[in-house]
């Protein structure tokens, strides 16, 4: 039989075969031809699953990841496929560094309460809030 069975592929490439299934429903790899109902990729399945490995490792998801790989004019080389969806995504990371910082500062500072009861930190809080608006 010709072709890589999905166990050579998964230890050549340190993915789970469920990974490789699972990528292949996703749409991020090629169906394989199949031989006796198994499945049969051809050589270059190892370099799409390095470049998924690669884009996941970066925090894309696998949407994203499926943008890069199919979501583009053929004519698009990679280096410009990757710097549009890295702008993206670097933007999402600034943004949750922004909340991580928030995060930070609340669990280093405003979790050092004195109250002896629930309802003395609640009466504080309340008398420290502005109170809500709305209707």
């Amino acid at each position: 039989m010709s072709g890589i069975p999905i166990g050579e592929l998964a230890r050549t490439t340190g993915l789970a075969a469920s990974a490789i299934r699972y990528y292949e429903a996703a749409g991020l790899l090629p169906k394989p031809s199949r031989r006796g109902g198994q499945r049969r990729y051809g050589p270059e399945a190892i370099g799409r699953l390095r470049i998924i490995q690669i884009a996941r490792a970066a925090g894309f998801t696998v949407a994203e990841t499926r943008i890069f790989l199919t979501g583009f004019s053929s004519s698009v080389p990679p280096a410009a496929r990757w710097r549009s969806l890295a702008e993206r995504k670097l933007a999402e990371i600034r943004l949750q560094l922004r909340r991580c910082a928030q995060m930070q500062q609340l669990l280093e500072t405003s979790f050092r309460c004195g109250c002896a009861q629930l309802g003395d930190c609640e009466q504080a809080l309340l008398a420290s809030c502005d109170p809500p608006t709305g209707g």
